[in-house]
């Protein structure tokens, strides 16, 4: 009798560490299809479709020899991608003003601070949007790839995305990290222009 239960114990025990590994290299494989998939969809092989920064980037660039100029473009109520060349010229040359908050465009902007990968920004995304068409005219909007424009990420000191930057025409401008509910992007829109 104790050699039945010697053994019982001991195939319990091999099928307790077959079930580990068996369950590990499960999520294995997972992960594994999990990331081609994502490389599929990235890469626009799927369906053949140009990736995301391919598409911003031509729309970018459609957008600029329609409008003309890329600031009549961020009027017409969409964000605009930002370079950080396009910064220094349309919001603040911060190599020429280190030391001093020096803004050059002509209307209040916002700018999103964001990156692909990420599922907050992708969740703001849309509201962001809706936001620019609905001040069109009053306020630029302005995105950033953090990935793309490390220069500007490091400048502002971006650690934490999505972030935003409230740029009003007079003063310093205001930052605000993480994802927001509309009424309070709204609320911080009315404080900077001065409402």
């Amino acid at each position: 009798m104790p050699h039945i239960s010697c053994c019982y114990r001991f195939g319990l025990l091999i099928l307790k560490k077959m079930k580990k590994n068996f369950c590990l290299y499960a999520m294995m494989a997972l992960a594994i299809m999990g990331c081609s998939q994502n490389n599929k969809k990235q890469e626009g092989i799927s369906k053949g479709q140009p990736s995301r920064v391919e598409s911003e980037s031509k729309a970018e660039k459609v957008g600029q020899s329609v409008a003309g100029s890329s600031n009549l473009s961020a009027s017409a109520g969409k964000v605009q991608v930002l370079t950080a060349s396009d910064f220094r010229k349309k919001i603040m040359d911060y190599e020429s003003h280190p030391e001093e908050w020096v803004f050059a465009g002509s209307r209040p902007a916002i700018i999103d601070f964001y990156a692909t990968w990420c599922g907050p920004c992708k969740m703001m995304a849309p509201m962001v949007e809706s936001l620019a068409g609905k001040y069109a005219g009053k306020i630029d909007f302005y995105k950033v790839d953090i990935d793309q424009e490390p220069e500007l990420a490091s400048v502002f000191g971006i650690r934490s995305i999505p972030t935003f930057l409230f740029i009003p025409m007079k003063g310093n401008p205001t930052m605000q990290m993480g994802a927001m509910q509309k009424e309070d992007f709204e609320e911080i829109i009315g404080k900077m222009m001065g409402k």
